[in-house]
């Protein structure tokens, strides 16, 4: 799971970079499994975007789904529509 928040000038670049392996969950939220290489090709553009000086982003790292439940309090923005 990626949460950020970065300054209007790269928030397209980062949403679509994002896309480009996660599922887009909500505004400045995505989530997903990803292999090692992928995760790593994710950290290295991600810092290749944000200016470590004024963005933030968090990365959660989950080591596998029996440990992580997911509670929606109002409208889920953009659900996930198949699981695998």
């Amino acid at each position: 799971m990626i949460v950020y928040d970065v300054d209007v000038e790269r928030v397209n670049k980062v949403h679509k970079f994002l896309k480009l392996f996660l599922h887009w969950r909500q505004n400045s939220v995505f989530e997903g499994e990803v292999s090692i290489s992928q995760f790593k090709k994710i950290k290295s553009g991600i810092k290749e975007i944000v200016n470590k000086d004024k963005d933030s982003i968090l990365i959660y790292n989950l080591k596998d789904r029996k440990n992580f439940k997911l509670e929606v309090i109002g409208i889920e923005k953009n659900p996930i529509e198949f699981i695998l």
